[in-house]
């Protein structure tokens, strides 16, 4: 069993610690299981729902479990118009999965994300944060080649 106060403890005293907390948890389990939101909020000494508050507000942070690769596509408008519904299509396609999902194997995850900062490039996805600018259909099973 993972001792999450041990990863969550040297952030007690930092402010806006409880985010860096989340963050070195989510590094290591790649989602924030219960019982870590749980021992956060004791070493933070604040109720269980606030930690549960803040573990949710962020859509960075995840309270399922997720696979190795995240895959995140960005849904702003400009993505949108230049066809990020198509691209979604073929990494649904691709992986066998719709978004949100992760697949059987734990290896691949499908997110949508807001702006990911990369609009000169849509439509874009980022896998474990490296962006992918200009993506189109015909490039999602060389781009998740690097991956598998």
């Amino acid at each position: 069993m993972m001792d999450y106060k041990e990863i969550i403890s040297p952030y007690a005293s930092l402010e806006g610690g409880i985010i860096e907390a989340f963050h070195a948890v989510q590094a290591k389990m790649n989602y924030l299981p219960e019982e870590a939101i749980i021992a956060t909020a004791e070493v933070f000494k604040i109720p269980v729902k606030e930690a549960y508050g803040v573990a949710t507000f962020y859509s960075y942070f995840s309270i399922t479990p997720r696979g190795k690769n995240i895959i995140r596509i960005c849904e702003s408008a400009p993505c949108h118009i230049a066809g990020a519904q198509e691209v979604v299509d073929a990494l649904e396609k691709e992986l066998g999965i719709k978004m949100g999902e992760t697949t059987p194997d734990g290896k691949f995850t499908l997110e949508f994300a807001q702006c990911v900062g990369q609009c000169q490039e849509t439509p874009v996805i980022t896998i474990n944060g490296k962006p992918y600018g200009g993506v189109s259909p015909e490039s999602i099973p060389q781009i998740l080649g690097e991956y598998k």
